[in-house]
């Protein structure tokens, strides 16, 4: 064992190079003069069979070896400078990628070469993109430097002679002689760039296939001819090129002509990184988007394939970055594991291992099916393309078919279904339905996964003969696991006399077809509490339908999101037994899904193989008042205003004020009211405090965003919601420039900030007076500056799209027509065309996936987050580069958040914050950069430190107490599924936050953490759900209705939740360190980073952050305090009680004629949000109590009780309406609606009936 300089522990590598993967394994190697890191691992096999060639035994006792894997945490690097390179003269560092793959390694060894004279360091740039980058970085010439890079990058054991003789010198003597370049042969060997690798003249379609030259050179090369033996039993022709690097424009250019010259139907890459470099990516990528063709990217693991098997992450995560992450920036689709590298010699003289790419004929064999489905789709006739489009449902109930996050799923399934009926697809001689309230009519008249539908004919069936056939392929241990839960096949509770049940449609050679339900049985309580419950056996058959009975050429799964590429199974990398694998057959598969979830989709692309194809948020505006709140807002200006002038009416306006605030449950109103003056103060202060607070937060709810619709795939918004949305947008600095509504303050010489100040901020009396002589009444707030702001910003707006109705105002009239100004060039000539061109872009490119054409790639984001350039959409998006992360822009947000949230704990208990607890989310960590992880490492006391020419964080540091002036405090984190599969070096940060923190040396009210540490030994502070499951489990448990009260929904958090991970992400199932920890937490805290959704827009929110509350007081932390988070402006951070966040957003939405008109304009789907966002509202309530008791009645008075609303829901989704009306009557029974009126519950006990009678009657109304 070994200790590095902050105490930590390490293990000693037995054979150094073999355990790359192992962060925390130090590497020690006998000393020699010269070491060799290199990132390219065929220079280890190219340098050992150099070593054995005549002429060579001289080297063996000279040099060493070692991956730069090995050397990937700073202890790691530490350790191996202070130990193996103490006595070396030699330094040689070889590197793919710029400086920031490696920052911290590069500026240690120049720092070792610094301090001895005679040292000599080579740093060699592994394309000659990097060379003006890294050489500089060594002690020789860049000349030279770039001469024995190149040598290097030719390979071969020719080259790397030559390359070895070239540094000899340096053995002796750290000068480099001036005659050294012209007395040494440093001409490469060189090979062709592109070379022809093993073409045949063979019939069949053509592939492109692009492998590392390097391979090559180092005699690498049987996985490749067996890749190419793959597809060729496929009856596909191989035209392989090797290739130095993608990122050579020159190379580019000839790969280019080549495919094009053969015509190849699309490529395989075998090419770590991408084309273009991230920055960059968005503007294009010329190789691919020339050759307009799919890219199958076939990956290759740096792990053992025992390494792999035994492991739920399925690549480590440099090749998960390297090999997935950068080339998604290119749109190349994630496939399998096609070789595995494995040690072909553990006793090399440059003791290290020497290994090599071992080929898996399952993994090429499964990349060559899915190589012969596209080759098949693009050269199949429109009229004969057979196509399944596929439509989530869960929870199990006719109401909540067709899920779709912003998206009217029925009405986007319309559309594809008229894009195809255009294209020439055959769709049957039944007549097609008209809308989509039709197209569910039709889907819901036959059966459903809803057990009422039983006896409805379903679509098919598959015999069970056919199931069998299959069966007996899959794997001993798939087939052993889902045995051991749902029997063999024919024992398949749902096995039917025909065989296994298929729903949905079938429109000639489309298919429309309800995704299975996932098995969660509410019977089995034992499944209510599996995070790893494998895939039922009526699951895998609709599948498998879909594939042999259909013959689906072309697989669509509508909207975010569908089941199967959640099954359990390994991050990424699969096995032929992981669940996504045993559903998803090779299948070209296209996936609409929301431009602003990159971590979702990214999950859809990695194990589901899919090309995600974005679509733009649903339209958002402000909410607004309406109702009693638009009378609260004119009484308090009629209260200011007979205030101003002393008038009678004073009094009668504040028992007006104080009835109506009673009237609608105003929060805090009673601690408000009773507030006692301190000496000295006014007896009217406690209510002139009361209504200040009640008009700030009449100013947030007002300025709320919120949704006003659904988007509709390949439509346009209407021209009001699109000049909403583009105000929205518009709203948001981006880059440099200033947001739009920023700007035009700026003309009209506002003093406040409308995008970063608060809404509720009183207004200075220049801007008061400035907004009076514009005509509004009565600005005392940011808030009436904003609103004119809007006003006159959807005027402007219609004045650029050639629409205008209503004038400016002078001044922003004459800035309109004479102004350069950047945000309205921005506006002008990028904002509102690629806005504009969202629609016919969706529709573009679901026709090119249709036509087996590659789909382009773009970033993802929340477009109102300062995020314009994740628009147009109709993109393959891609996520985040995670080399990257935390940014520093997350880290002083997460910084700044962490301040503000212990200001506000002291202001509200009176003493410092000692323990919290944290959910964390990939997919908000790929929007936001981190702001999670850097806000709990600010908690923690400790601070990245970052590499200056990359500003990557490469280390942390702990804040001593004496800067920090506060507690440490003990952070819990929760991380979901994803975040663990996709940020695994981020785990091992915060791993190393946390075991830093916990050593220290300080007392138990300085570092809680270090206290019980010290008390009960090492403590477990990560947790998330089992390896290869994902999700909180609180969903399908509160569905079933099958618990009593909130410590079972603790209980369900816990046994989903209960499995804690190091820093390598190895799990732990450790129930009782999850109970320990979550036992001290005061806080449960949740961070929101955008508002282009809701905390009751998704069942996420609940799950996590009511499930931990509920645990946290099953587990006995029964004070625990449910906070929120809004970091959905980086100026303007909110943290408040879950109560507050809640209110506002049944306020601002959920009670909103504006949304509520805007669901009915989506029939089945709008009523279907409606039901969700109760649905979800019940669940915080059930898990936090957190819900105020007026929220269902209100609801009820105004959705089911309201009669144009009432109407609406029993004519568009009769299932929803009976669903909602139950879920009031449970909350009642229940003791979540506290005080429902008789009448109340006798009104929504009818509406139970009257929903049954129109179900019975056959449901929908078209």
């Amino acid at each position: 064992m070994s200790s590095d300089k902050n105490g930590e522990m390490h293990r000693l590598s037995s054979l150094p190079g073999a355990e790359s993967n192992e962060v925390f394994t130090v590497v020690e190697q006998p000393p020699a003069p010269v070491l060799f890191l290199t990132s390219a691992s065929t220079d280890i096999s190219t340098l050992s069979s150099c070593l054995r060639q005549p002429g060579m035994a001289h080297w063996k006792e000279q040099l060493r070896a070692l991956p730069l894997d090995c050397l990937r945490h700073p202890a790691q690097i530490d350790h191996y400078l202070a130990t193996t390179a103490s006595t070396a003269r030699v330094l040689v560092v070889r590197l793919l990628g710029g400086r920031g793959h490696w920052s911290y390694g590069l500026e240690q060894c120049r720092r070792w070469q610094c301090s001895v004279h005679s040292r000599t360091l080579l740093v060699l740039a592994g394309t000659a993109d990097q060379n003006d980058q890294l050489h500089p970085i060594g002690s020789i010439s860049s000349t030279f430097s770039q001469q024995l890079a190149l040598l290097l990058s030719e390979g071969g054991i020719t080259n790397m002679t030559k390359f070895l003789s070239a540094i000899h010198p340096f053995i002796i003597s750290s000068l480099e002689p001036e005659i050294q370049t012209e007395t040494n042969d440093l001409q490469p060997e060189r090979m062709a760039d592109p070379a022809r690798f093993d073409w045949k003249d063979e019939p069949g379609p053509r592939v492109g296939v692009l492998l590392y030259r390097a391979h090559a050179r180092a005699a690498d090369t049987i996985w490749c001819q067996q890749l190419l033996t793959a597809l060729r039993s496929h009856g596909l022709v191989p035209r392989a090129l090797w290739v130095s690097s993608l990122r050579d424009h020159v190379v580019q250019e000839a790969v280019q002509r080549a495919f094009q010259a053969q015509e190849v139907q699309l490529v395989i890459s075998t090419t770590a990184f991408a084309s273009v470099q991230f920055q960059e990516a968005g503007l294009g990528t010329p190789l691919w988007d020339g050759l307009d063709l799919p890219v199958l990217q076939l990956l290759s693991s740096g792990r053992s394939k025992q390494a792999w098997e035994a492991t739920s992450q399925g690549l480590d995560p440099i090749d998960l970055s390297l090999q997935v992450v950068l080339p998604e920036l290119d749109g190349r689709i994630t496939t399998r594991i096609g070789a595995f590298r494995e040690v072909l010699d553990a006793e090399s003289s440059l003791s290290t291992a020497v290994k090599g790419l071992v080929p898996d004929a399952a993994g090429l064999t499964w990349l060559a099916e899915h190589a012969r489905c596209w080759v098949d789709l693009r050269q199949t006739d429109a009229a004969q393309k057979r196509v399944a489009l596929v439509l989530a449902n869960y929870p199990v109930r006719n109401g909540r078919i067709a899920n779709g996050v912003g998206l009217d799923t029925p009405a986007s399934t319309m559309n594809i279904l008229n894009w195809l009926a255009e294209t020439g697809v055959e769709l049957g001689a039944n007549p097609r339905p008209n809308d989509s309230q039709e197209l569910m009519a039709q889907l819901l008249s036959g059966r459903s996964n809803d057990p009422e539908s039983c006896h409805l004919e379903p679509l098919a069936h598959l015999p069970l003969n056919r199931y069998l056939r299959w069966w007996r392929q899959v794997t001993p241990e798939a087939r052993s696991l889902i045995e051991s839960r749902w029997g063999s096949p024919d024992q398949a509770i749902d096995l039917e006399e025909k065989g296994f049940a298929v729903h949905g449609l079938l429109f000639g050679h489309v298919a429309v077809l309800i995704q299975p339900s996932r098995g969660y049985d509410p019977d089995q309580i034992s499944d209510l509490h599996s995070p790893d419950l494998p895939p039922p056996h009526r699951y895998l058959a609709q599948y498998l339908w879909l594939q042999e009975v259909h013959g689906t050429q072309l697989m669509v799964h509508v909207g975010k999101h569908g089941s199967a590429e959640w099954l359990p199974g390994k991050s990424v990398g699969l096995s032929q037994s992981c669940g996504p694998a045993l559903a998803l057959a090779p299948i070209p598969h296209i996936y609409p899904f929301i431009v602003n979830d990159p971590g979702e989709g990214s999950q859809a692309k990695r194990r589901g193989h899919a090309v995600i194809l974005d679509h733009l948020t649903p339209p958002l505006g402000r909410a607004g008042l309406h109702g009693s709140l638009l009378s609260l807002e004119s009484l308090l200006d009629e209260y200011v205003e007979a205030r101003q002038v002393a008038a009678d009416r004073c009094d009668v306006l504040k028992q007006q004020i104080q009835e109506l605030l009673k009237r609608l449950d105003w929060p805090s109103l009673t601690d408000q009211l009773s507030d006692q003056a301190s000496p000295g103060e006014q007896v009217d202060d406690p209510w002139a405090r009361c209504l200040d607070q009640v008009e700030t937060y009449l100013c947030e709810l007002k300025e709320a965003q919120i949704r006003t619709g659904l988007h509709r795939l390949g439509s346009q918004p209407d021209p009001l919601a699109q000049r909403e949305l583009l105000l929205a947008i518009a709203r948001s600095p981006s880059g440099h420039c200033q947001g739009l509504t920023q700007a035009m303050a700026h003309v009209i010489g506002l003093e406040c900030d409308p995008w970063s100040d608060e809404d509720g901020e009183r207004l200075s009396a220049h801007d008061c007076t400035t907004l009076e002589r514009l005509g509004c009444s009565q600005p005392r707030r940011v808030s009436a500056a904003v609103s004119w702001l809007d006003d006159q910003a959807l005027r402007l707006l219609e004045h650029i799209t050639g629409h205008p109705s209503e004038p400016l105002c002078p001044a922003l009239n004459q800035w309109l027509e004479n102004s350069s100004e950047p945000s309205l060039l921005m506006l002008r000539n990028e904002l509102l065309p690629r806005l504009l061109d969202c629609a016919p872009s969706e529709k573009k490119a679901f026709l090119a996936a249709l036509n087996g054409r590659r789909i382009a790639s773009g970033p993802s984001g929340a477009p109102t987050r300062g995020r314009p350039d994740v628009l147009p959409t109709g993109r393959n998006f891609y996520s985040v580069d995670l080399r990257g992360l935390p940014t520093e822009a997350a880290w002083d947000l997460g910084r700044r958040s962490a301040e503000q949230l212990l200001d506000l704990y002291r202001l509200e208990e009176g003493e410092d914050l000692r323990h919290l607890a944290l959910s964390v989310w990939g997919t908000a960590t790929m929007r936001n950069g981190g702001e999670d992880i850097a806000q709990m490492f600010a908690l923690l006391g400790v601070r990245p430190q970052w590499d200056g020419p990359t500003r990557r964080m490469v280390d942390l540091e702990v804040v001593p107490l004496s800067l920090l002036a506060r507690p440490r405090v003990d952070v819990t984190l929760r991380m979901s599924g994803l975040f663990r599969d996709a940020f695994p070096q981020l785990v091992g940060w915060v791993d190393r936050a946390l075991q830093l923190v916990s050593t220290l040396d300080e007392t138990a009210l300085e570092n809680p953490l270090a206290a019980i540490t010290r008390e009960e030994g090492p403590q477990a502070r990560i947790f998330g759900s089992a390896p290869g499951a994902y999700g909180a489990g609180l969903q399908a448990l509160i569905d079933s209705g099958q618990w009593d009260d909130q410590a079972e929904l603790g209980e369900a958090f816990l046994a989903w939740s209960s499995w804690s991970y190091d820093g390598q992400v190895r799990a732990q199932a450790n129930r009782s360190g999850l109970e320990g920890a979550l036992r001290h937490v005061q806080v449960v805290l949740h961070n929101q980073d955008n508002r282009e959704h809701d905390l009751l827009d998704s069942d996420d929110y609940y799950q996590f952050h009511g499930g931990m509350t509920a645990a946290v007081r099953s587990s006995g932390g029964a004070a625990v305090k449910t906070w929120f988070a809004d970091h959905s402006r980086q100026e303007r951070l909110r943290i408040h009680s879950l109560t507050r966040e809640i209110d506002k957003v049944v306020r601002s939405r959920l009670l909103n004629p504006r949304w509520i008109k805007g669901m009915q304009q989506h029939g089945y789907k709008g009523a279907f949000e409606m039901g969700a966002s109760l649905d979800y509202l019940f669940a915080y309530d059930a898990s936090t109590n957190a819900v105020p008791t007026w929220c269902y009645g209100a609801i009820c008075d105004q959705w089911l009780l309201e009669p144009s609303t009432k109407q609406f829901l029993s004519q568009s989704n009769p299932w929803v309406l009976r669903d909602m009306a139950e879920r009031l009557l449970e909350a009642a029974n229940r003791g979540l609606w506290s005080q429902p009126s008789p009448e109340q519950l006798q009104q929504v006990r009818g509406l139970v009936l009257e929903a049954e009678e129109a179900v019975e009657k056959g449901g929908l109304n078209c």
